[in-house]
């Protein structure tokens, strides 16, 4: 694969751009198919793909759109596009319209699908739809679509998969061979320039069903229960108090109301919970206290506790107290980090827990339920409490501080 610019414009000698695609990107890039479809795992090489091949139709003195699902994410294949145009002599890049226009007239776009409606508008040649499992449907049928009517122009849709929604419709069409669909599926080992002990070593660390979607690019299901091998690590021996040589932190999950305050103690050495607290319905000064108590009794470190409604309060009064407690702000994101990371734990028998059966009770009964923008909810079923999740996810997240990764949206 070559962009080739001719000498048309201001332009005084042809200009060639060497893509040196890997096999799976050429076998793409040469397929004649109007709408192609690639399903592929991390750092196949999605974006360089389809950064080159907008750069080819606007060498060819068309238009092309880049559209991602968000403007953060749109940045990744904005990034490549503005620094290869920029050495284009005669190329003008607009940054604040995030534009690449060429001497011949061609021009690149790069686009985010936050806003209902933003994309109407104009007709198009190409256009690449990056991560399109996490774009809404309707941005593609009722504006990316038309857009490509009076110019015949043609789509590739890249993305990691995420479950069965409307991107796996659209790599089923390809799949089925319906007319001017094509469909691949790559997993990351197909980029030669990814290291194979790389790869094993997120098999290691990730959840079983996380490396199959990110890395293996299955259409996997992962609506439903969440933690396995739960009892196969609830081996942990409790501790009363602290013990020399041991080092002790906390995890907290604080409740307001009718929900439970849950302190998950944790011994980093060993990677074992040792013991838990759990408590309702008592006065801000009671929930302060019994908190200090037990940082005292297990001579911690630090305490992680949640940050949100009455928690922020919480931590100011403990950390006047000459405690190290440091805040978890939870939301959608830093949620899906923690619980990834507590599901990996318990799966790669990573971390022990106490054979308790309220914990136990409440890690079996704990779920995961697809949103309609095609993301995941995490949460006990209705009527059921996941405060002891929590607080134990915490408590994970504490003990590798720094390492936990929000898998949402990956780039390439």
């Amino acid at each position: 694969m070559a962009v080739r610019l001719s000498s048309h414009g201001t332009m005084q000698q042809p200009v060639q751009i060497r893509a040196n695609p890997h096999p799976a990107q050429k076998a793409i890039h040469d397929s004649a198919a109007r709408f192609r479809v690639v399903d592929a795992g991390r750092r196949f090489g999605k974006t360089r793909l389809g950064v080159m091949e907008c750069l080819e139709v606007a060498a060819a003195g068309g238009r092309a759109w880049w559209v991602a699902p968000t403007y953060r994410i749109s940045e990744v294949g904005w990034r490549p596009l503005r620094q290869i145009a920029a050495r284009i002599p005669g190329a003008a890049v607009n940054k604040s319209e995030r534009t690449a226009t060429l001497p011949n007239g061609g021009m690149v776009s790069v686009r985010s699908a936050d806003s209902e409606g933003g994309l109407r508008g104009e007709g198009l040649d190409f256009v690449v739809l990056d991560e399109a499992a996490f774009i809404r449907p309707e941005v593609w049928k009722e504006e990316l679509r038309p857009a490509l009517s009076d110019r015949l122009g043609r789509a590739l849709f890249i993305s990691t998969p995420r479950g069965r929604n409307w991107f796996w419709e659209l790599y089923m069409r390809g799949i089925n061979g319906e007319n001017d669909w094509q469909a691949w599926t790559y997993p990351t080992s197909a980029n030669p320039y990814i290291s194979k002990d790389e790869i094993e070593a997120a098999r290691l660390e990730l959840p079983e069903m996380i490396f199959r979607q990110e890395y293996l690019a299955e259409f996997v299901d992962m609506e439903g229960g969440v933690f396995r091998r739960v009892q196969e690590c609830a081996t942990a021996e409790p501790h009363a108090q602290a013990q020399d040589g041991c080092q002790y932190i906390g995890g907290v999950d604080v409740a307001a109301s009718v929900d439970f305050t849950v302190v998950s103690v944790g011994e980093v050495q060993s990677r074992q919970m040792v013991a838990m607290d759990r408590f309702n319905r008592v006065d801000y000064p009671v929930l302060e206290d019994r908190l200090a108590a037990i940082y005292k009794r297990y001579n911690m470190t630090a305490m992680t506790i949640e940050a949100n409604s009455i928690g922020m309060p919480v931590i100011d009064h403990l950390r006047a107290r000459g405690m190290n407690v440091i805040p978890f702000t939870t939301t959608s994101a830093t949620k899906h980090a923690v619980i990834v990371g507590l599901q990996s734990a318990l799966e790669h028998g990573n971390l022990r827990i106490l054979d308790h059966p309220v914990l136990i009770g409440e890690l079996l009964s704990f779920e995961s339920k697809r949103t309609q923008s095609g993301g995941f909810t995490y949460s006990a079923p209705d009527g059921m409490h996941d405060d002891c999740v929590m607080s134990l996810a915490i408590l994970w997240h504490g003990m590798n501080r720094g390492r936990v990764e929000v898998i949402d949206n990956p780039w390439d």
